[in-house]
C-alpha cells in the first residue's frame, strides 16, 4: 500500500512539475505576473531583473570579452551569500533567427555534468545504497553482467567507484580518449555504431588497463559514463530519471535535462552551437558517411550522458551550486563530511576540477560548448557558459576567471534581492500546493 502511494504521488509530481511554477515578487523587485513569467526559475528570469548600479560596467567588459573571444552568446549568473543576485544572457542565442540570448536558455554542460554525476553517486552512499569502496567490475561487483564477456586484466576487477570519482581507475588517453571515438570502440569490439553504454564495456572487459588502479591520475570521462551505469543499475532508474527526481525536483530545479546530438531534437529554449573558425567536419558517430560538425553529430552527446550530456541555463545551475557549496546559509543536499571529501582529496578531488584555498573550480568544453563553475570561499559563486568553443582550448578558463574576477573587484555591493525566490505561491491551486509539500517532505524511494 506505501508503495502504491508513492507510485501515485510520482506520477502527480510530474504533473506538478510540467506545469508553470509562478513568480514571488521580492520586495526590492517590481515586478509583475504576466504569463510569459509563469514558468520554472530560468524560464521566469529576464535580463532587465538584473538591473543595478555596476550593471553597465559588467556588460560593457562582458561584450568586449566576447568581441575579443569570438564567442556568440554567453549566459552568466552570480551567487552572493546564497542568493542569485544576477543572471543575464548576451549575444545571440541563434543567430539566423535573431534569437538573444536570456536567463531562460539551456547550453551544454560538457564536462560539468561530472559533478553532476557525482553528487549523484554521494547522494547514493548517504543514503546506504553504495559505498565509495564497492568493486565496480567482475564477479560479485556491480556491473557483473555476463554479456560483457571475459575479463582479460584482472587488475580491472581491483576498480572501485572512488576510483571513477577521481579519474585514477587505470586508463589513460594514450591512444586517445575512447569516449570521442565511439566509431573505433565499436569496431574493436566487432559492432556495428553507433556505440552505447555497453559497447565500452565490452571493450574494457576484452583490454589491459594502462596502468593499477589508485596508482595514477587520468582524466577519463569513460569512466564517468561508467558511473551513469552504475547508478542505474544501484537504483533501477534512468540515470537521468534518478538525478532529476531525487537531485534536482526536490529543490526547485525543474529545467534541466539530458542534451540530444541533433538540432532538431534541440529542447525550445535550447541555444544553437557554432565551433570557432577552421572546424573541420568529421565523421558521425553512428557511422553515416556524410561528414557533420563535431558538435551537431560528430561527438555523441547522448552516449556522454554522465560524463557531458547535460543542459541546464545559468540561474539553474547556480542554483545546484549552493546545494553543495558548504556554506551555512542555506541546507545543502550533502553532509559536511561528503562535502569535504569531495573538495578536500589532494589533487583528485571528486566531481570537481580543482579545489584549492576555498575555491572549487569544475569546467566544461567540447566542440560548441565553453562552461565553467566557480564557488569562491568569500560567499561568491558564479557561472560562465558559452555556446561556441574556443580556438585557445584549455587556456581559455584563465581568460574566464580574469573577466568574473574582474567583475567580482569592481562591484562592492551586489544587490539586495534574490531571484531564487521569484515565485507568487498566490497563483498556485491549493491541490497544487499540496502535493508539492508532501513530495518534498517524502521523496520519492
Amino acid at each position: 500500500m506505501r508503495r502504491r502511494k508513492w507510485r501515485f504521488l510520482t506520477v502527480l509530481v510530474i504533473i506538478v512539475c510540467c506545469l508553470p511554477i509562478v513568480i514571488i515578487s521580492t520586495s526590492s523587485l517590481n515586478l509583475n505576473t504576466s504569463s510569459e513569467l509563469m514558468m520554472s526559475l530560468n524560464q521566469r528570469l529576464t535580463n532587465n531583473l538584473s538591473e543595478f548600479e555596476d550593471s553597465p560596467y559588467i556588460d560593457y567588459h562582458v561584450k568586449r570579452f566576447m568581441k575579443r573571444s569570438e564567442l556568440m552568446g554567453v549566459s552568466m549568473a552570480v551567487v552572493k551569500d546564497e542568493r542569485l543576485v544576477f543572471s543575464r544572457g548576451y549575444g545571440f542565442a541563434d543567430i539566423e533567427k535573431d534569437e538573444l540570448v536570456s536567463p531562460q536558455h539551456l547550453f551544454r554542460l560538457a564536462s560539468i555534468s561530472k559533478l553532476i554525476t557525482a553528487v549523484a553517486i554521494m547522494n547514493l552512499v548517504e543514503s546506504g545504497d553504495l559505498q565509495l569502496n564497492d568493486k565496480v567490475f567482475g564477479k560479485n561487483a556491480i556491473l557483473n553482467d555476463t554479456i560483457y564477456g571475459k575479463i582479460r586484466d584482472p587488475k580491472l576487477k581491483d576498480i572501485t567507484v572512488k576510483h571513477l570519482l577521481e579519474h585514477t581507475a587505470g586508463w589513460s588517453q594514450r591512444y586517445g580518449d575512447p569516449a570521442f571515438n565511439p566509431l573505433i570502440i565499436a569496431r574493436k569490439v566487432g559492432e556495428d555504431p553507433p556505440a552505447n553504454i555497453e559497447t565500452y564495456l565490452k571493450f574494457v572487459y576484452s583490454r589491459r588497463l594502462h596502468f593499477p588502479p589508485g596508482s595514477m591520475y587520468s582524466y577519463s570521462n569513460m569512466g564517468y559514463m561508467f558511473l551513469g551505469k552504475i547508478i542505474e543499475t544501484v537504483t533501477g532508474m534512468t540515470y537521468e530519471d534518478y538525478v532529476r527526481y531525487h537531485i534536482m525536483y526536490p529543490h526547485g530545479i525543474y529545467d534541466m535535462h539530458l542534451g540530444k546530438n541533433f538540432y532538431k531534437d534541440k529542447y525550445p529554449n535550447e541555444v544553437k552551437y557554432y565551433e570557432q573558425k577552421g572546424s573541420i567536419k568529421i565523421s558521425p558517430f553512428n557511422g553515416d558517411s556524410i561528414h557533420v560538425p563535431k558538435s551537431y553529430g560528430g561527438n555523441d552527446i547522448e552516449l556522454l550522458s554522465s560524463a557531458g550530456g547535460w543542459i541546464a541555463s545559468a540561474p539553474e545551475l547556480a542554483k545546484l551550486i549552493t546545494l553543495i557549496d558548504g556554506f551555512d546559509a542555506n541546507p545543502d543536499i550533502l553532509s559536511k563530511k561528503s562535502i569535504r571529501l569531495m573538495t578536500q582529496n589532494g589533487s583528485k578531488p571528486l566531481g570537481w576540477k580543482k579545489s584549492y584555498s576555498g575555491y572549487w573550480y569544475r569546467t566544461g568544453s567540447f566542440a560548441g560548448t565553453v562552461a565553467m563553475i566557480v564557488r569562491r570561499p568569500d560567499g561568491i559563486s558564479w557561472v560562465f557558459m558559452s555556446n561556441n568553443s574556443n580556438w585557445q582550448g584549455p587556456g581559455f578558463y584563465d581568460d574566464i576567471k580574469w573577466l568574473m574576477n574582474r567583475i567580482i573587484r569592481k562591484v562592492d555591493e551586489w544587490p539586495e534581492h534574490d531571484l531564487f525566490k521569484f515565485y507568487n505561491m498566490n497563483e498556485l491551486s491549493s491541490k497544487q500546493i499540496l502535493i508539492k509539500e508532501n513530495y518534498l517532505s517524502h521523496p520519492v524511494n
